[in-house]
């Protein structure tokens, strides 16, 4: 079974981000193979990945996050880098910034 998710995963990884070099694919694979997105279908699971691996290697994310930024401003201020290496990945989808701060009143919280 883990082998055939491994496949599912790969295959979306390939069709996601093309261009993506073996290090980042490798690295990103390992990002969707984690327990906490491997309920996710691949697709999913592949593009939350994606931008994780781009936000946290090839922005300023982590360092915005030190000096005192919250999530959601940290989030907005590496936009375009992100989407910049999506597309040096040859990646068919770009983050928006709707994407970046998901209604919370949507998200069920214990006890509901």
């Amino acid at each position: 079974m883990k082998q055939k998710r491994e496949s599912a995963y790969r295959k979306a990884l390939r069709e996601l981000v093309p261009l993506a070099s073996l290090a980042d694919f490798e690295a990103i694979l390992a990002i969707a193979l984690r327990g906490h997105l491997r309920h996710l279908p691949p697709s999913i699971a592949a593009w939350q990945a994606v931008t994780t691996l781009a936000r946290h290697e090839y922005t300023d994310y982590d360092r915005l996050l030190a000096e005192g930024y919250d999530t959601d401003a940290a989030r907005h201020f590496v936009l375009a880098e992100i989407n910049a290496q999506l597309e040096r990945w040859d990646c068919s989808r770009r983050l928006k910034t709707a994407d970046l701060s998901p209604d919370r009143s949507t998200v069920p919280r214990a006890g509901r």
